[in-house]
């Protein structure tokens, strides 16, 4: 008899403040994928009331554009995700693949960002992972010195920090840890790329943290892209995408082009029992 599996539900979002000193145009990246969730339901909500629309960015994402208007905006994203019940996947016979044989559209990947430096980590990539098996095993051994030599420490790391400067300080954010992961990956020409999302606390010590963004890369084996986690360095359940891209600079949840200051903000992810 076949085994039916329960997808686990999640609820899911979060909650901005704004204050604006001007009209100002914004486009807001909050939205769970909705292409490879299945979104039971979402609500989103502006006070005060402000027109959108929605867009598709380079990279596929769901985008929305608005205007704040001037004095205080409060925004709220609030969804019900459906999810697998089980960690990523994991595969450990995925291999690299030979950068002939690359599908088009990850070679993008394969290249130095703003603030994937994979040119000024390249050396030292190649002595660290250079020598081991290619494939699922030598991303994870990446996974592994991240996660053992980057402290995490909240406040350490700016909007501009680069993965190069985050290895030399030591120390860094969930952000910059997928950024260094991301680095190497590409020095080695595996094409890896920059996630971010919802990731609820499932099967793992509650904290007092708050509840926050996380962020987390993928990088292309075999024939698909992959979630590695190098902040936690564990299979997770849970991962509601948002966005992805090159880099942090390409997925920012709020670009705003004008005088806005960010008063607030509240991130959920749990079990929508």
């Amino acid at each position: 008899m076949m085994q039916i599996v329960s997808p686990l539900a999640l609820r899911v979002g979060c909650e901005f403040v704004h204050e604006a000193g001007t009209a100002t145009p914004a486009v807001i990246l909050v939205r769970a994928e909705e292409r490879e969730h299945q979104v039971m339901s979402e609500n989103w909500s502006v006070d005060p009331p402000t027109p959108h629309h929605d867009y598709r960015d380079l990279y596929g994402n769901s985008c929305r554009r608005l205007t704040f208007a001037p004095g205080k905006t409060t925004l709220r994203y609030d969804a019900v995700v459906h999810v697998p019940p089980g960690p990523a996947d994991t595969d450990w016979f995925a291999r690299e693949v030979p950068v002939a044989d690359l599908p088009d559209d990850t070679l993008l990947f394969t290249l130095p960002s703003r603030l994937c430096l994979s040119d000024r980590l390249s050396d030292q990539s190649w002595q660290l992972f250079g020598h081991l098996q290619p494939g699922w095993s030598r991303v994870q051994a990446i996974c592994d010195w991240v996660y053992g030599n980057i402290r995490f420490a909240y406040g350490t790391s700016l909007p501009q920090t680069t993965s190069a400067d985050v290895v030399d300080a030591g120390t860094g954010v969930c952000r910059d840890f997928a950024q260094v992961a991301i680095s190497f990956c590409r020095a080695l020409n595996i094409p890896a790329r920059y996630a971010f999302g919802y990731l609820p606390d499932i099967g793992i010590p509650l904290t007092d943290a708050p509840m926050d963004f996380c962020a987390w890369f993928e990088a292309y084996l075999g024939d698909r892209w992959y979630t590695f986690d190098p902040r936690n360095n564990q299979r997770r359940i849970g991962h509601v995408t948002i966005a992805r891209g090159r880099d942090a600079l390409d997925v920012a949840m709020v670009t705003t082009y004008g005088d806005v200051r960010l008063e607030t903000m509240t991130v959920w992810a749990d079990r929508n029992d």
